[in-house]
């Protein structure tokens, strides 16, 4: 897009926004719109990014990524298997609505729910209990260690507006149900969802009658939040560069150096608790989307230690990351609670020893295959230089660059070969969280959530089973390290790196940087 078209583009964003309110507003831009405001319904970032604003939860953190008390005052274990919390007094949520145990114990039941994708968020509970108004129980069917991180991601809903508005059960995300939770929003949260234009925009309001603000938790100035989705990188960047935008969360990594020495603006940029990987089909008998349809090449060691030495993350970072990158082999960060160097080793790039492990496999020849990709970005520049990659070396890889409203649901249906995604760990800063979802075989209670691939171990599955009720530390530690190595030697999926993520804002803008990429709104700024 041209500098005048940018413009242009970036002065038509302008006019969709609202008349600013008296006080403060903040003009946020991103490339995703979030695919839904049910807070159970789907474990994706662009869904937290608003989800979180609107709703609390039992426990969370302070900056130093520190579970603190929050709507929950004070707990304790009167058992191994049963966690006693007391709850905050006088919350309302933004309907009006006391907030009690009662919504507690609802809030459990329906993140334990078929279709919902946040029952790691509770992990190992198998339900709850009242004890009075201000008291509830959580009763886990073994102990879990890391309770109070998974718990941050617990987000707590009105059951009095739940079954006014016949939402019991979490929206049905990868299916594309439409249900009064997919656009609209009750919480107790420090802002209030008050509008939602799919595509177009979203704005919160502050919550005045937060309970935070009496504990001094609100940190922010800012009475109003427009997010406005805007795909196109150079529109987003014109915008803010016009001050038409006040901080945009995913400025192109090819940008940044430019934007640093505008001294208009200020980069804020860290390593995010994430990782971006590759993932094989591991189930079918065949590729879905592929030329092999007597047997599936992914189920063979070879061919999936062959993808691993095929892709250059090196030359990723340099040419695709612009340096906003660190290579890795785990599927967990150095950041996240677990973490051993024993399971973060990457196989090397080798072209060479890639077409011998494809040729002892039976692939002297190669093969077709689709790479399934979102379109968010830099995912689909990673999904086009991995392609190219794979191709080198004889897996003649197609890239297949979807909406993310589409990729999800196609993903989460197993209706695919081999994807490219990535996952945020520090949601937890645990590695449960990450091993359970991704590694698990799939099961009906959390297991296995985000394992699309649908690979199996028993190996695997005992040692993550062991992680879950494993209370001495060094016990559990060795644990995560088996599994990690493990996930090491036999490749379900093949990390690619680490990403440095930037924000960029006005000067007169500060936020603090959370490393699961989220502005949380309640800790920013516009002087």
């Amino acid at each position: 897009m041209t500098t005048r078209r940018a413009a242009s583009a970036a002065l038509f964003v302008f006019a969709l926004l609202p008349a600013l309110a008296a006080g403060k507003t903040l003009r946020y831009a991103s490339q995703l719109d979030p695919q839904t405001a049910d807070p159970h319904a789907a474990n994706l970032l662009a869904t937290a990014r608003l989800v979180q604003q609107v709703y609390d939860p039992l426990v969370w953190r302070d900056k130093n990524w520190k579970p603190i008390p929050w709507l929950a005052v004070s707990w304790t274990q009167t058992s191994p298997t049963v966690w006693r919390f007391k709850l905050r007094e006088g919350v309302k949520f933004h309907d009006g609505t006391p907030f009690t145990a009662d919504d507690i114990v609802f809030s459990v039941e329906r993140t334990l729910a078929p279709t919902s994708q946040m029952r790691t968020a509770i992990q190992g509970v198998e339900s709850a209990k009242k004890i009075d108004a201000f008291t509830v129980d959580l009763i886990l069917k073994e102990p879990n260690p890391a309770l109070l991180h998974h718990l941050t991601n617990f987000r707590i809903m009105s059951k009095a507006w739940c079954v006014k508005n016949r939402v019991e059960k979490p929206q049905d995300y990868k299916n594309k149900e439409e249900t009064y939770t997919v656009r609209n929003a009750n919480g107790t949260g420090p802002f209030v969802l008050k509008e939602w234009t799919p595509d177009v925009r979203v704005r919160l309001e502050q919550n005045k009658d937060w309970w935070g603000h009496k504990e001094k938790h609100f940190e922010s100035n800012i009475t109003e939040v427009v997010m406005l989705p805007i795909n196109s990188s150079a529109t987003r960047l014109a915008a803010l560069l016009s001050g038409e935008v006040d901080l945009v969360i995913d400025p192109p990594t090819q940008d940044v150096a430019r934007l640093k020495s505008n001294p208009q603006l200020s980069v804020l940029a860290a390593r995010e608790m994430r990782v971006q990987y590759l993932t094989f089909d591991m189930k079918r008998d065949e590729l879905l989307y592929g030329s092999e349809k007597q047997k599936n090449p992914w189920k063979d060691l070879r061919v999936r230690q062959a993808v691993a030495h095929a892709i250059d993350a090196d030359a990723i970072k340099t040419k695709v990351m612009r340096g906003m990158s660190n290579p890795n082999g785990s599927v967990i960060t150095d950041l996240i609670a677990g973490y051993d160097p024993a399971g973060d080793k990457r196989l090397p790039y080798d072209r060479e020893r890639a077409k011998k492990l494809l040729a002892d496999a039976g692939y002297a020849k190669g093969f077709d295959v689709t790479l399934d990709c979102g379109n968010n970005q830099p995912a689909s520049d990673i999904c086009q230089a991995v392609s190219a990659m794979l191709t080198q070396v004889g897996i003649r890889t197609r890239p297949n660059i979807i909406i993310q409203s589409s990729f999800f649901p196609k993903i989460e249906k197993y209706d695919t070969s081999f994807y490219l995604l990535s996952w945020g760990g520090g949601v937890t800063s645990d590695a449960l969280y990450t091993l359970n979802a991704l590694l698990h075989t799939v099961g009906t209670k959390g297991e296995g959530d985000f394992n699309m691939g649908r690979y199996s171990s028993p190996e695997m599955d005992k040692l993550i089973d062991r992680v879950k009720g494993e209370n001495d530390p060094v016990k559990r530690n060795a644990a995560i390290r088996d599994a990690l190595v493990l996930a090491n030697r036999e490749l379900p999926v093949v990390p690619i790196h680490q990403p440095v993520i930037p924000w960029v804002m006005r000067k007169n803008v500060s936020a603090w940087y959370s490393p699961v990429n989220t502005v949380y709104f309640y800790r920013a700024r516009i002087d």
